[in-house]
Formats: structure tokens, sequence, C-alpha cells
């Protein structure tokens, strides 16, 4: 199913003028770095079919140049929906170079208004395209998972999103960081991990597995069936961020941010200094 075919009930299909308008509004932004008006106003708030089609065309416009490496689940956790003012979880795609190790520094000039959080990352030995893509199924398709660390970025100024905003934001994504260490689901159940995450050496936010929908393997399970919906399953050797695990972190030139993710292990990244900040857009 496309995401034309996907409309709610009530819903018209949005001109394929205005899906343009909205994915060029948001690649301006995240090529230019100046932030920009939320993209509702041209298609409402809570128009998820339209949102997912500008998602599509946004992430063609921005040119990573690089592989699909995977996809990201946000707003799986309840704080972060209340501090993103969204109901429910949604869905963007991960680029290769989105992608950062452990301890990596990162260029605050790659990102406008970060954030970050602790996720559980999950990478896939098997399709999840047929059967049922219960969470029985999506288990027996984890090859291991590692702790990671997501940094989360909005195109629109100030963080002013509705559902419709951040979906077609590619789900609010920036770049990601992953932890060396390894474990199979036969040696952690996800939904028993614990968390703290420290942004230089303050902590700022916990958690555990409880919060990601329950289970981060609910969240990949949900995840499944989307991405199938839409016609673009997940495959084998991808990358799937399950979503945070409490609520957001900020972080500011400079910072370091650490997740300790019990019994995954450590992850963290340290953002360069003497980053100037995203600009905003000027109304007139």
């Amino acid at each position: 199913m496309s995401p034309e075919q996907a409309l709610g009930p009530g819903q018209s299909p949005v001109s394929d003028s205005v899906i343009a308008e909205a994915a060029d509004r948001l690649a301006t932004a995240a090529s230019t770095g100046v932030t920009c008006a939320p993209v509702r106003d041209l298609i409402g708030p809570d128009d998820i079919a339209a949102a997912y089609r500008i998602q599509q065309m946004f992430n063609q416009l921005r040119a990573h140049g690089t592989a699909t490496a995977g996809r990201k689940i946000g707003a799986t956790s309840e704080a972060v929906q209340v501090q993103l003012g969204v109901d429910q979880p949604d869905f963007g795609v991960l680029y290769a170079d989105m992608q950062y190790s452990d301890g990596d520094v990162i260029p605050m000039d790659r990102l406008l208004q970060p954030r970050v959080e602790a996720e559980v990352a999950f990478v896939l030995e098997a399709d999840l395209a047929d059967g049922p893509l219960d969470v029985a199924q999506c288990r027996a398709a984890v090859a291991y998972a590692v702790p990671a660390l997501e940094i989360v970025d909005s195109r629109i100024t100030d963080w002013d999103i509705s559902f419709a905003d951040t979906v077609a934001d590619n789900a609010s994504s920036g770049l990601y960081v992953l932890g060396t260490q390894q474990r199979t689901l036969e040696e952690f159940e996800p939904v028993d991990v614990i968390m703290g995450l420290t942004v230089d050496d303050e902590l700022v936010a916990s958690g555990d597995g409880a919060a990601c929908l329950g289970d981060p393997l609910n969240a990949l399970a949900w995840l499944a069936k989307r991405a199938r919906e839409f016609g673009d399953p997940l495959t084998a050797g991808q990358i799937i961020l399950s979503g945070s695990l409490g609520p957001l972190g900020p972080v500011r030139p400079g910072s370091t941010a650490k997740a300790t993710i019990k019994p995954l292990g450590t992850v963290s990244a340290t953002f360069t200094v003497g980053a100037t900040g995203p600009q905003q857009e000027v109304s007139e």
C-alpha cells in the first residue's frame, strides 16, 4: 500500500504540487541551515498519508548519495510524545551518511536544533516482508542489538510541530551513533534494559525498555507492519532504531552525551565547539 492509499477517514488526497512545495521547504531548510515554517499549513496537522508522501520526496531532494541503512521509529516513549506534542509513533529513513560510531566527534554544522535520546538498535539478519510480522517473527529476524544514541533534529523553527510536521520531516531525524558491544536476543531481553542518559556528566534522562511501546520488540513489529503497508518492507542487514527509552536531552556545541543501557553497554559522542546554531525564518 502506498502512502496515498493509506488515507484515513475524511481525508482527501493532496495534490502533487502541494507535496512538492512542502518537501522543498524542508529540503531548503536542511541545505541552508535556516529553519522553516511548519508544513501543516499546506496539508493540515493530521494528514498522515500526505506527510509520508512529503517525507519520501524530502528524502529524495536531500540527495544523501549513500545507501539506505535502515529505519528509525520515533515517539515511542510517552515522555517524548509529551515533549514533542504528538500522540503516536512514526518512522523515518536512516542513511549511511547519518551514522557515527561510539566516541566520534559530531560536527554541529550538520545539525540545526539537536536533541539526543538513548535507544536499543536492532540489526536484522532476515527480511520482514511476509508472514504475520508479530513479535515472535521479529525477534527471530534480529541478528543482534547494540546501544545507540539518536540525535533527533527538526528543520522546523523552534520544534513547532504537529504529528504531520514531524512525519514529513523524516520523523525529525538527524544523525545516529552506534555502540560497539553486540548482544543477541538470547543474551538479553530488550524490555528489561535500564537506561541512563548524561550530557556533560549530568543525568538528563532515565528509563527502561518498557517505556518503548511496552517493549522495543513491540516497536519493531509495529514498524515491520507499517513498512510493508507502505510498500517498502524491512530487509536483512538494516539497522532499526527502536525508539527512545526515556525523555530527550539537550545538546549544544562542546557537549558530550553518553547513554548507559544495561546490559547492552554504553555509547557516547561529543559535539564540536564553535557552531553558531540554526538561523530562523524571518517573517515579513
